[in-house]
């Protein structure tokens, strides 16, 4: 039986990687695309860091003269660029085409009325499309450097000079944080989400086009009926087809798993913030762990694919059906990126948002190793059914050969 079933995994294997789509999606876009991709957001965020400390804002303010303190605020500060503009109804206009990144517009009378303890509203306008936006930001930094001064400017006139008296009139009751998760929980948490997505995807690409080609593929070949005259037991063949279905699934996502701890080695010294301190916490066990998680998900998508691609009467067919097998595939995925989904033993034992959750875990160095134990023994469980219905379903001569 081993004989046979090692005969038919040897057999296919040989014809499935002399197909062009199976390598590119077992070895070269794990092997390149990964890398590519992570060079690529590594790129990104080190760029935007860079520009968001180096860009200088263009701006204007109307109003200036009511409160020239505050517009000296700005003048004085090397980041921002003062612009002439024409009119204050074109704001939004000149914003939306880059003629000047935020406006503010100051009361008149403002410098009067904060003389008089009154309140005065500045108006800032900028494209507040994006979150958080770094105009607010910067833009909020002067002014509040400004309403510090002013503040401490009046506290001082009641005969509180010192921060520490100042600070207790304003702020009678404080709250001291004492947050118990770790940095890398922290971390991981925001974005952890990303990583199991990504393997879960080469997965189930490196396993889809080798399971439409043993299936349907044959049947356009026609070589399909040879097979099923050799001496050997239906489940036999179906078994030997899984397994190379399995292993180019399990390879494109071992290989996307190397890439990218790879990629994080190498990179690792030329980026800092949030992102390095995720890369830095992710440990060879943690990479090993997920490999582990990924080995029966990878049996999961091969008994489905075969099972698809043996129903279908073409390749084109079989590639149709395999469209909402994706969603499916990728919906349990991204409910795992969700904040309010957590791992317990209920997501346990859902499939694919079980081992999303637990890759999730594992950068954020919280795995409960017994639910770990629970997820890898359902994901084995239902890897097994999925493989005696794919058995089954390859028995059935009015599946095998549909009019």
């Amino acid at each position: 039986m081993r004989l046979n079933i090692l005969t038919i995994y040897l057999k296919e294997m040989k014809e499935v990687l002399r197909d062009r789509r199976t390598l590119v999606f077992m070895l070269v876009m794990p092997i390149v695309l990964v890398p590519l991709l992570m060079n690529l957001l590594i790129g990104f965020v080190a760029k935007a860091e860079k520009k968001a400390e180096t860009e200088i804002l263009t701006y204007v303010i109307f109003g200036a003269e009511n409160l020239p303190e505050l517009a000296d605020e700005f003048t004085n500060d090397e980041r921002f660029r003062k612009v002439d503009f024409p009119d204050k109804e074109e704001i939004p206009a000149g914003i939306e085409q880059n003629k000047i990144r935020f406006a503010l517009v100051i009361p008149k009378k403002a410098a009067q009325n904060l003389e008089k303890g009154e309140k005065v509203a500045v108006q800032l306008y900028y494209n507040n499309a994006s979150l958080p936006s770094m105009v607010r930001n910067r833009a909020g930094e002067v002014i509040q450097r400004f309403e510090n001064r002013l503040r401490s400017s009046r506290l001082a006139s009641l005969g509180l000079d010192t921060s520490e008296q100042q600070e207790n009139l304003i702020n009678p009751i404080t709250i001291e944080e004492k947050g118990t998760a770790k940095k890398r929980e922290m971390l991981g948490e925001r974005m952890g989400g990303i990583l199991p997505y990504l393997f879960i995807i080469f997965c189930l690409m490196g396993s889809m086009y080798p399971a439409i080609d043993l299936g349907a593929g044959e049947k356009e070949r026609g070589t399909l009926e040879t097979l099923l005259l050799a001496p050997i037991k239906r489940h036999q063949i179906v078994l030997g087809k899984f397994f190379v279905v399995f292993t180019t699934g399990v390879t494109a996502a071992l290989l996307s798993i190397t890439s990218i701890g790879i990629m994080m080695t190498i990179k690792l010294k030329e980026i800092s913030g949030e992102l390095h301190d995720v890369f830095a916490s992710i440990s060879v066990v943690d990479l090993v762990l997920i490999a582990a998680m990924l080995i029966p998900m990878a049996a999961i998508f091969a008994s489905l694919l075969l099972s698809v691609s043996v129903y279908a009467k073409s390749f084109k067919e079989a590639s149709s059906y395999c469209g909402p097998l994706n969603f499916l595939a990728i919906v349990p995925a991204f409910i795992a990126m969700l904040p309010i989904v957590k791992l317990d033993w209920y997501w346990a034992m859902v499939p694919i948002t079980n081992v999303s959750l637990a890759i999730k875990e594992l950068i954020k160095g919280t795995m409960n190793y017994q639910m770990l134990i629970a997820i890898l023994g359902s994901s084995v469980i239902i890897a097994g059914a999925l493989l005696l219905f794919c058995t089954k379903w390859f028995e059935r001569e009015a599946v095998l050969f549909r009019e």
